[in-house]
């Protein structure tokens, strides 16, 4: 299984029980939170492409959060949909999960209106951070692969002669 792979796992279930412990992080864990991973290790991006898919997500939550609280009815939810797919498709955020973010603040009736966007921004930099920091520890691990494998290579035609 690959490191990537086991750490995302690893994070959202850390990011789940944050959100059970403290009940002002409830905004924390979103079932999106598992489809943005999921994108993030299923496709090869650069970093700069994850930070803008990173801000996009949070444009979007705000957006649904103003909507929401400006007046939460199925219109609002409407433009709301309307709006962030136009941004999707203006600024080639090409990420289908910014759309559901958009839409935590009909759902989640959070008591703290800024907490949905900041909640969304952390946890997805903090999966940035993640995976950043698997990508090395899979790096190294290659490398330490390729030189007990080139070790046993020499002790092999060593053994030959």
């Amino acid at each position: 299984m690959k490191v990537k792979t086991v750490a995302i796992c690893l994070y959202v279930m850390l990011i789940y029980w944050i959100s059970l412990q403290f009940p002002t992080l409830d905004t924390l864990f979103y079932p999106t939170l598992g489809a943005f991973c999921f994108l993030f290790i299923s496709r090869s991006f650069l970093f700069s492409e994850l930070g803008k898919i990173i801000f996009g997500a949070f444009v979007s939550a705000v957006l649904g959060t103003v909507l929401f609280y400006i007046y939460p009815s199925a219109i609002s939810l409407f433009i709301n949909v309307l709006i962030t797919i136009w941004l999707i498709n203006k600024f080639k955020w090409n990420a289908p999960p910014i759309v559901a973010v958009s839409l935590i603040p009909f759902f989640s009736h959070s008591s703290h209106a800024w907490a949905i966007p900041l909640a969304v921004c952390g946890s997805l930099l903090g999966l940035l951070l993640i995976l950043f920091m698997a990508q090395i520890v899979e790096k190294k691990l290659e490398l330490l692969t390729t030189r007990q494998k080139a070790k046993a290579l020499g002790r092999e035609s060593v053994m030959d002669q």
